[in-house]
């Protein structure tokens, strides 16, 4: 059974810093693109950071240069490292995994073409 647990959410004043985590048990991605998502309050479910198996980064224009997405292979963890927040950064965060849709690749970013989720981290920012 696949299951992504994240952790590292909570509570911080605008500038601040917090470091997400993701546990992947019952699947090894390393053929698989990994990616962070984000959902805001009566709004739409977005992409924000992708990770492709060979380490290569893709961030969202509104996350670019404060939020750094990595993963440690050997221990099936993904990591969201965010900087810098603002109270717009303030939503449930996700980890989810294409399963290796396009061979390690982030070939697409919609919600629909990544098939295992996590049930979410709350960020929060107060200016």
């Amino acid at each position: 059974q696949v299951q992504l647990v994240e952790s590292g959410g909570g509570s911080v004043q605008s500038g601040g810093s917090l470091r997400l985590s993701c546990a992947v048990s019952g699947y090894t991605y390393t053929s698989s693109c990994m990616a962070w998502f984000r959902q805001a309050p009566g709004k739409e479910r977005e992409g924000v950071a992708f990770i492709d198996s060979d380490g290569t980064a893709r961030y969202r224009d509104f996350v670019k240069g404060r939020f750094a997405i990595s993963q440690d292979n050997a221990k099936n963890t993904l990591f969201l490292q965010m900087n810098s927040l603002k109270p717009e950064d303030t939503a449930m965060y996700y980890c989810a995994t294409d399963a290796g849709r396009f061979s390690g690749r982030c070939a697409r970013s919609g919600l629909d073409y990544f098939r295992y989720w996590g049930q979410g981290t709350q960020v929060t920012v107060s200016s």
